[in-house]
């Protein structure tokens, strides 16, 4: 009942990751707008926004989504809105994020190491292929190689999530105190909205209430006139 009648080739789905079929910027709007209408408090509300933007600057692609959850759940925020504000990190905002969080972690480190931002796609990828190697040769024959891995973590993955966390805390909180006012001031105006469309839908009850007891009265007024005509 829900599916498309035209579902989406992978080609589409990928291509959608970059660049939304309706824009980034609608895209945006449209996940404002749901952040705003979620039945919760708005602190819990800015508390999952937190937590989304938090993970965001951690280098945990490919489980974005379920880390916020998870710490939505451990600050006790609203997980929907935790899960929306992932979408901070995309593939237009996620090289400017890795550059913040790897160059702040090679200052905190203080090491003489730096991956070029160039390279940092092919480094996760070089990662991800030799720990599938890893898991298969426990299976096989193949003997399991921690070159590329330690390599990875030390030069890329260690500084990324290193520096991540006091970004990934200041954009949160950004967030976060971004988000009270915008969505209390929602809740409130829809708040009164509602309360105006409840007393609209009363008051014209009433009048049609009225105006039905009304056109009664001048019913029985008027079979009555002829039968005291009568009788006189």
């Amino acid at each position: 009942m829900f599916r498309r009648r035209t579902p989406r080739s992978w080609f589409r789905l990928m291509a959608e990751t970059v660049w939304p079929q309706s824009g980034w910027r609608r895209a945006g709007t449209y996940v404002l707008h749901r952040l705003r209408r979620l039945p919760d408090s708005p602190r819990r509300i800015g508390r999952g926004v937190f937590a989304g933007i938090f993970v965001s600057f951690l280098p945990l692609y490919g489980i974005f989504m379920g880390s916020a959850a998870v710490m939505a759940l451990a600050i006790r925020g609203n997980v929907l809105a935790a899960v929306f504000a992932t979408l901070v990190g995309n593939p237009l905002t996620f090289p400017i994020i890795a550059w913040v969080a790897l160059e702040t972690g090679y200052w905190m480190l203080g090491g003489d190491y730096a991956a070029p931002m160039s390279t940092l796609v092919d480094a996760f990828g070089g990662a991800a292929s030799q720990l599938w190697h890893n898991i298969l040769s426990a299976f096989g024959p193949e003997e399991a190689r921690w070159d590329n891995l330690a390599k990875f973590y030390h030069q890329v993955f260690l500084p990324y999530m290193l520096g991540g966390i006091p970004t990934g805390i200041v954009a949160g909180l950004a967030g976060y105190w971004a988000s009270l006012p915008l969505v209390a001031a929602y809740q409130k105006l829809r708040a009164r909205q509602t309360r105006a469309r409840i007393e609209r839908r009363l008051a014209d009850r009433a009048a049609a209430l009225a105006r039905a007891e009304a056109e009664a009265r001048a019913e029985a007024t008027l079979r009555a006139g002829p039968d005291d005509g009568g009788g006189d």
